[in-house]
């Protein structure tokens, strides 16, 4: 089968996540198909086999999805594209870079977590102003927060309790914003 996106992903909490947040963006008639990795490593050997075993549909456009963490932001892309052009593709490729990791984007949205977790209304979402969750880019260790709020979150399963609840347009965490943003660009230009 032939598709028209394919997200490459780090990991398979950001799956969870895009199962959720794709089919409110992506119209029935593109298809897309989310290809989860074991991790930075295993994404890294992956994406030249990948881009070689799709290019039979030369419309098709990757998205690699990668966590920041203690990386720099910039070199981090830039390595990735390399990657991209070794496989004999950059000009179809869509490079996003969550800062610093998945939880930020939850952390940018409190009330998808708050109704996630079934709890009382405007406790958590309460917190949205406060200067931390405002830009939740900038927390170096969002999964320690995001824990210190709900201490059963778990990012391998609670990625997909969170997930129903994000709002495309009400979340504070930029990288969260540029992601919808790229894929409705792509959108655009897609035949």
């Amino acid at each position: 089968m032939s598709y028209d996106l394919i997200f490459m992903l780090e990991e398979r909490s950001m799956k969870n996540v895009l199962d959720q947040l794709l089919p409110k963006i992506i119209p029935d008639q593109i298809t897309y198909l989310c290809i989860p990795h074991q991790g930075k490593q295993d994404l890294f050997k992956s994406i030249t086999k990948k881009i070689k075993a799709f290019q039979y549909s030369p419309d098709t456009r990757f998205i690699i999805v990668h966590d920041q963490d203690s990386h720099d932001c910039k070199k981090l892309k830039s390595e990735l594209l390399e990657i991209c052009q070794t496989a004999g593709k950059s000009n179809n490729v869509m490079i996003r870079i969550i800062c610093h990791e998945l939880e930020s984007w939850f952390l940018g949205n409190l009330a998808a977590v708050e109704k996630a977790y079934n709890m009382k209304p405007n406790s958590l979402s309460k917190q949205q102003s406060k200067k931390k969750y405002r830009n939740p880019d900038q927390l170096n260790s969002a999964k320690q927060e995001l824990k210190g709020l709900v201490e059963e979150y778990y990012p391998g399963i609670h990625s997909k309790k969170i997930a129903p609840y994000l709002s495309l347009t009400d979340n504070t965490s930029h990288s969260f914003q540029v992601f919808i943003k790229g894929i409705k660009q792509i959108l655009e230009v897609s035949p």
